[in-house]
């Protein structure tokens, strides 16, 4: 049976826009990723909200990948494959993130990563829709986080090339719910897991 590892944050775990819940397992894109892949899988979905891929989180360990990542890894067996979406919390007006922190962080979880997954796919965060400056996160978002957003973007797929990691941009064919402008709604959660599927099928080396 193959290991899938996805990695992530609140959109991950299966957050609901609509009345901040947990989709259940029949909904989150995990859950209907391993429906769609057959038992010949297991995906192990391993996301936590609010968690932060490049700056410390002052919420604690599990909840900052810089700290959480490199012990989750080296407690990790062989992973057949790791789904890593990170990125979208840092970019949280607080935090006041550069690109350098990003682009450094995101190179430092793939090395990471290297060590015990045979195969990477990075997930970019998400463009933030207006939205998200008159929802419940308004107040940890502004419009410059709606800027960076779209510049990190750039920088999963630069990072994606130059490490040999696949990449998966949900951003293409799919956008955040109009509750939030931050997470997304069931229907898009079976885009995501869809997409995903054919994306991860062809993939011949796993």
């Amino acid at each position: 049976m193959k290991k899938i590892i996805c990695y992530g944050d609140s959109n991950t775990f299966g957050y609901n826009p609509k009345d901040s819940a947990r989709f259940d397992e029949h909904t989150r894109w995990t859950s209907v990723l391993q429906k769609n892949l057959g038992t010949e899988y297991k995906v192990i979905n391993e996301g936590v909200c609010d968690r932060t891929g490049f700056v410390e989180n002052p919420k604690g360990f599990i909840f900052s990948a810089p700290k959480h990542f490199p012990d989750f890894i080296s407690k990790s067996d062989n992973i057949d494959l790791l789904i890593l979406w990170l990125g979208t919390n840092d970019l949280q007006f607080q935090y006041n993130i550069s690109f350098s922190t990003i682009e450094n962080g995101l190179k430092n979880l793939i090395k990471l990563a290297k060590t015990k997954a045979e195969k990477i796919i990075l997930l970019p965060p998400v463009i933030l829709d207006e939205k998200v400056l008159e929802g419940y996160f308004k107040f940890q978002f502004d419009k410059t986080s709606i800027i960076k957003s779209k510049k990190a973007v750039e920088i999963y797929r630069e990072s994606a090339s130059a490490n040999h990691c696949g990449i998966f941009d949900i951003n293409e064919f799919t956008k955040p719910s109009d509750f939030d402008g931050l997470h997304y709604d069931e229907n898009s959660h079976k885009i995501i897991a869809q997409k995903l599927t054919n994306y991860i099928k062809n993939i011949n080396t796993i």
